[in-house]
């Protein structure tokens, strides 16, 4: 009989253990947050340090399970936010403000990721534009779907007028000669126009942030402001493990490129590793301050304020018109 006894021993032995193991996980899976997080395009490198940190489970160390949701060419980001899709998405600092303003929405920015603006215009050398003044009467291609409030203000504080040719996802109508001057992103749409075959010396550029006032900060952290008041401690994990998965990306290249790559052909989209090279090095370098006397992931108060000036010096309606306090639209969580 003691050898029975024996095993019905281990028998409950091993119930406990498996019990406990279960309670454990039951406790520990009850715990963990849930956020939708949309970044304000399709995958690429512009968004690389959030892959990172889920891919190196630095959300979940962090009691999240991190969900990133992409938005379609119906719905933006902005979209999913007021739809309750998402809980934070990235977006411009003026894209927020906008929609603060003119549409009302209860949003704030609680983390600034970029200091610095990498809109640029760009010209072909040889039709002679080697001033932004020169650009008077002249063509721009502009995005439609956005990023059309700096430029126009910048060419209006020049004092010029300008058409701008709406264009939705192509270089085309530039390469071709179609307009004079194309409104790009230093990160994206101007390696492209390179990887086609134009050399940088046949180029003209005017960079955004070389113009005083137009170095408009870009990516930002925005939830409504609901979520912040239901769960701050979340959001504020969420930013700090996302600062460290864009660290980790900064010191791992080829590691985050090899992500990105992932995850755009799950999304079934064309890519060019040099090209995401490119973008990645240009967006990291977007991080720092540099001569800006603010501190990594916030939000310079001057910033701010350059941006809703622009805004408002081009309200069409009332809801642009009316103050916004800094203070009121910027909830810092970065440790």
């Amino acid at each position: 009989m003691k050898p029975k006894t024996v095993k019905i021993d281990l028998m409950m032995k091993k119930t406990i253990l498996t019990l406990i193991a279960l309670l454990t996980l039951y406790f520990a899976e009850s715990q963990t947050t849930t956020i939708r997080f949309a970044p304000q395009w399709f995958p690429q490198a512009q968004f690389a340090g959030y892959y990172a940190a889920q891919d190196q489970g630095f959300y979940k160390e962090a009691g999240l399970d991190v969900q990133i949701i992409h938005p379609t060419d119906d719905e933006s980001s902005m979209d999913m936010l007021v739809s309750g899709k998402a809980d934070i998405i990235s977006s411009f600092l003026m894209d927020g403000l906008t929609s603060k303003l003119s549409k009302e929405i209860p949003l704030v920015n609680v983390a600034q990721l970029s200091q610095h603006s990498t809109l640029m215009f760009v010209t072909k050398a040889s039709i002679g534009i080697d001033k932004l003044t020169e650009l008077d009467g002249k063509k721009v291609a502009i995005w439609s779907s956005g990023f059309d409030k700096l430029p126009r203000a910048l060419v209006e504080d020049q004092g010029v007028e300008v058409e701008f040719i709406p264009i939705y996802n192509s270089i085309n109508l530039f390469l071709e000669g179609g307009v004079d001057a194309m409104t790009v992103m230093y990160y994206n749409e101007y390696d492209q126009i390179i990887n086609s075959g134009v050399n940088k010396d046949e180029l003209n550029t005017f960079f955004f942030s070389g113009y005083e006032g137009f170095d408009i900060p870009e990516d930002g952290l925005y939830c409504l402001q609901a979520t912040l008041d239901k769960d701050k401690d979340a959001v504020k994990k969420f930013i700090n493990a996302s600062l460290k998965g864009w660290k980790y990306a900064d010191e791992n290249r080829e590691y985050a490129l090899d992500l990105v790559v992932q995850k755009m052909n799950r999304a079934r989209l064309a890519n060019n590793r040099a090209h995401q090279r490119w973008m990645l090095d240009k967006v990291i370098e977007q991080l720092a301050p540099k001569d800006k006397e603010v501190e990594k992931g916030h939000l310079l108060e001057a910033d701010f304020q350059r941006a809703l000036n622009i805004i408002q010096s081009e309200a069409r309606s009332g809801a642009e018109m009316q103050s916004l306090p800094y203070d009121s639209f910027y909830k810092p969580l970065v440790d």
